[in-house]
C-alpha cells in the first residue's frame, strides 16, 4: 500500500523531472555551504531571472529546498535595499519505492544491535574491504561523487563532503556510523590507487560529511 509519505516523496521527485529545473537545483547544490540567489543560478543555467525564479520556487514548494534573506551587499539600515531572496538544499530526504520498502529501519536495527554486542570493529573492516573493491579511479573528485558524497575542494587543500550517504542513520548512532564511513572512505581510496597520496580524516563539521579527505604530507 503506498502512503501519504510515500506520495509527497513521489511529488518531490517528480518535481526534478523538468530538465531546467534539475539543472537549477544542481546549481544551488553546487554552491553549498552557502545559499544561493535567483542572479546565481540564472547565470549559471543560462536562462532569465524570471525563469529561474519560478523553477526555484517550484522546487521549494516541493520540498527540495529553503528559503532564507539576506542582503548580500552587507549594507543595512536606509537605502541598503530589499534583502535577497537566498535558496540551499533542504535537510529533509526523499526516497520512493514502489511497494514501500523499509531499508532504512532495517539499518537502524542492525546498527543497534552491532552497537549492543561491541562488534564495530567488525563491521569497519568490512567497510573498508567492501570500499577496497570498488577498484582503480585516477581522479579523486570522480571516485568520491561516484559514490555520493558531493566533494567540494576548499584553498587548504582539504576536500570536503557536502553530502553524507548514511546520514539518517548516522544521526541516530554517530560514533559508529562515521566510523564506518571513515573506513568505507580509506577503502575507496586504496582501491582506487589514491592512498599513497589521499587519505581519509575523522573531520566533523555542522552541514556535511564527518569526514574529509586531504593530500598526504611529504618531507
Amino acid at each position: 500500500m503506498t502512503t501519504p509519505d510515500h506520495l509527497d516523496d513521489l511529488d518531490a521527485v517528480t518535481a526534478l523531472a523538468d530538465k531546467v529545473r534539475r539543472a537549477a537545483y544542481r546549481a544551488v547544490a553546487d554552491a553549498a555551504p552557502e545559499p544561493a540567489g535567483r542572479d546565481e543560478v540564472a547565470e549559471a543555467l543560462g536562462v532569465g531571472r524570471t525563469l529561474a525564479a519560478f523553477h526555484l520556487d517550484k522546487l521549494v514548494d516541493a520540498g527540495l529546498l529553503e528559503v532564507s534573506y539576506a542582503r548580500r551587499s552587507g549594507r543595512s539600515g536606509p537605502g541598503a535595499g530589499r534583502p535577497a531572496k537566498l535558496y540551499r538544499l533542504s535537510a529533509a530526504e526523499h526516497a520512493v519505492s514502489v511497494p514501500p520498502r523499509a531499508y532504512r529501519s532495517a539499518a537502524e536495527l542492525l546498527a543497534e544491535a552491532l552497537e549492543r554486542t561491541g562488534a564495530e570493529e567488525t563491521l569497519y573492516r568490512v567497510a573498508q574491504e567492501h570500499g577496497r573493491q570498488a577498484g582503480p579511479e585516477p581522479d579523486v573528485t570522480a571516485l568520491l561523487t561516484g559514490h555520493g558524497y558531493e566533494p567540494a575542494s576548499r584553498e587548504d587543500g582539504r576536500i570536503e563532503l557536502r553530502n553524507c550517504p548514511y546520514h539518517r542513520v548516522a544521526e541516530q548512532f554517530p560514533p559508529l556510523i562515521c566510523g564506518m564511513n571513515l573506513a568505507m572512505l580509506t577503502g575507496l581510496l586504496e582501491g582506487a590507487g589514491l592512498a599513497g597520496q589521499w587519505c581519509a580524516r575523522m573531520d566533523p563539521a555542522p552541514g556535511r560529511c564527518c569526514v574529509t579527505v586531504s593530500k598526504n604530507k611529504t618531507d
